[in-house]
């Protein structure tokens, strides 16, 4: 049980690493794009 323990314990914090290093090496910025509406307005 001790062996299953640690290994639990070892992919938690590889996973933690992984996730750590992809937000830091990884272009987590959103892509930008000009939209445009066109707007009718009612003028009485």
């Amino acid at each position: 049980m001790r062996y299953v323990f640690r290994l639990v314990l070892i992919l938690a914090v590889l996973a933690g690493l992984a996730v750590a290093g992809y937000s830091v090496v990884g272009d987590l910025s959103p892509s930008r794009s000009p939209v445009e509406t066109p707007v009718v307005l009612e003028v009485n």
